[in-house]
């Protein structure tokens, strides 16, 4: 079985992650996919972030109905050390425990925008991350593989990788020494997270960009009233 893992801080989760996880499905033909909410992204550690609670609860609200996503706990928060540190997630340690969890036939993606694939490179142990599992790396207008290749890891990076042709037919899947990277195109994505935090600071409609129910539980919790916060 082919196992999509879609991590993020989904804050809010809308519209353009769900047509993200669905044409990942389609490409790659994933029988499920887990929408894994991040406690604290390393990268993001010093960035206001909701409360995992609401992140949590409004993923499980938007997939409400769809029968391959399924929210997962695979980041939750976890004890703080004895410093009182708070106990961060590396993608590393979430694909393995998933790992071990599933069946020896299974095969695992990782869903991830290109823009954090271009900081890969600075993730805890790149080079094992991206043996653990294939990669999908959904792009942008004017992005190409090649750009994907030359956001590996100096040792993993290819020498060359050509761009295509106006008139080539465009190859979007590279291989090499035990990696597996899918650059996934055309999918359309309304606004980001961030565009949807300011719209609701502003009193803007938020029914063309995320679920009824999670526009719903917004307004019910009074989420991002102050975008520039953190909400308890």
């Amino acid at each position: 079985m082919n196992i999509g893992l879609f991590g993020g801080t989904f804050d809010p989760i809308h519209n353009g992650h769900l047509a993200v996880a669905h044409a990942a499905a389609e490409r790659c033909k994933l029988a499920k996919v887990l929408f894994v909410p991040g406690d604290i992204p390393p990268h993001k550690r010093k960035q206001p972030i909701t409360n995992f609670i609401h992140r949590y609860a409004m993923v499980a609200l938007a997939l409400q109905g769809e029968k391959k996503f399924f929210p997962s706990l695979l980041e939750a928060p976890r004890e703080k050390y004895p410093t009182g540190e708070d106990r961060v997630h590396y993608s590393i340690d979430t694909v393995q425990r998933l790992k071990a969890s599933l069946a020896p036939t299974d095969k695992l993606f990782f869903i991830m925008g290109i823009d954090a694939f271009r900081e890969i490179s600075t993730w805890r142990e790149p080079e094992a991350l991206l043996r653990e599992c294939e990669f999908i790396v959904v792009s942008r207008p004017g992005y190409y593989l090649a750009d994907v290749a030359d956001a590996l890891p100096a040792s993993l990076r290819p020498k060359t990788v050509r761009r295509p042709s106006r008139r080539a037919r465009p190859i979007n899947t590279l291989k090499l020494r035990g990696i597996t990277l899918h650059l996934l195109e055309g999918v359309r994505v309304p606004a980001a997270a961030t565009d949807i935090r300011a719209a609701i600071g502003r009193g803007g409609k938020l029914e063309k960009l995320v679920n009824p129910a999670v526009a719903e539980y917004i307004k019910k919790m009074k989420l991002y009233a102050n975008p520039a916060s953190e909400v308890e």
